[in-house]
């Protein structure tokens, strides 16, 4: 086993054959969001590689009809029932007041009427007031309410409404009753981790599973010895001095096929995700810098890294500008390489991501 052997595998496991929508969905378990648009949202980006004839848009546009639930994971984004069914019910960090479970009755009780609602439609009715948010400023009191249902499982985004959550009621199977049950739904959320992410370095492995408890806070005391069986039962290996482990039904040094394409991957990007692996198979730093500060920038404020033949090479970042696609391109060895099929292989792609934003190459 190689560090060459992990990196082939990482990338030929992620990048499966496009399927639906759908399927892609069930496969990945899990697909990070990200509302910025730069040249599209995180997710799209993501999924583009991994769906047939996808358009920038299109699991929004086909959300309401998809066997998908908005919902924290690891992060937020969108996860597949399957793994819905894992997390819920549940529950909250604290318990309700008396007073705020009088609120959520009521609301649940009004949402249950309406089939549908619109957190602005709520705000007129029960006029809840403002709350202070996460990043220190004024947000409606409903939508917050809103907010927190939602987290807990009385909730599910029905749709979106020019980008606003559109709810209705959601029930769930009763939650785990007992140690093995639990530890079973665990180690099943363990496993979505994993076969998404794979192969991890043991550190990457660990704060993976940890963020579980976004997902599920009401377990979040056990995610330590969920690491420690994971450990235990997961298919792993030593190489270069680091331990790595991946799904028990896989062979990393099989020698997986990579093709000649070029590919720009998202900032959330299964292959890019973990940054400890992103420098260990490719030697560069790769910073997502939407949110530094413009002089301390060293990639640019979106940049998307650039993949051909099983190695990140560089980066671009990506507008649009009357029309057409605008890419600023940068390369780990400054500049690109010289043979013919890579300068084919990235036309090919920016006239993919063009049909994908529905513009000009």
């Amino acid at each position: 086993m190689t560090l060459d052997d992990l990196r082939r595998y990482a990338v030929a496991r992620s990048l499966f054959p496009p399927t639906t929508l759908q399927q892609a969905l069930d496969t990945l378990g899990f697909v990070q969001a990200d509302p910025i648009r730069a040249p599209a949202r995180a997710q799209d980006l993501t999924l583009r590689h991994r769906v047939i004839g996808y358009r920038a848009g299109d699991l929004e546009r086909h959300y309401a009809q998809l066997d998908v639930h908005e919902d924290f994971f690891v992060n937020y984004g969108f996860v597949s029932s399957a793994v819905s069914a894992l997390m819920h019910p549940r529950g909250g960090p604290t318990p309700w007041t008396a007073a705020r479970g009088r609120q959520v009755k009521a609301l649940l009780e009004f949402v249950r009427t309406r089939g549908e609602v619109h957190p602005r439609d709520v705000d007129t009715h029960f006029s809840l007031g403002s709350v202070t948010n996460y990043w220190g400023g004024s947000s409606s009191a409903t939508t917050h309410l809103l907010d927190a249902m939602h987290y807990r499982g009385l909730l599910r985004v029905a749709r979106r409404d020019a980008g606003i959550r559109v709810y209705t009621p959601h029930a769930h199977e009763l939650a785990a009753s007992d140690a093995a049950a639990r530890r079973t739904r665990l180690d099943a959320l363990v496993d979505v981790i994993v076969a998404k992410y794979a192969p991890l370095p043991a550190v990457s492995l660990s704060r993976l599973v940890k963020r579980l408890r976004y997902g599920v806070p009401q377990w979040a005391s056990g995610l330590d010895r969920a690491i420690q069986r994971a450990k235990q039962r997961l298919a792993h290996a030593r190489v270069d001095g680091v331990d790595w482990y991946w799904p028990t039904a896989e062979d990393p040094s099989a020698g997986a096929a990579l093709d000649d394409e070029v590919r720009l991957l998202a900032p959330f990007d299964p292959i890019v995700w973990d940054r400890l692996r992103f420098e260990t198979f490719w030697g560069w730093a790769y910073r997502f810098e939407a949110y530094t500060p413009v002089p301390k920038r060293k990639l640019g404020y979106y940049a998307l890294p650039l993949l051909w033949r099983g190695r990140v090479i560089g980066w671009a970042n990506v507008a649009v500008k009357d029309g057409a696609l605008r890419p600023d391109f940068g390369y780990v060895d400054g500049g690109p390489p010289r043979a013919r099929p890579f300068r084919r292989a990235l036309d090919a792609e920016l006239a993919r991501l063009a049909g994908f934003l529905g513009v000009g190459a």
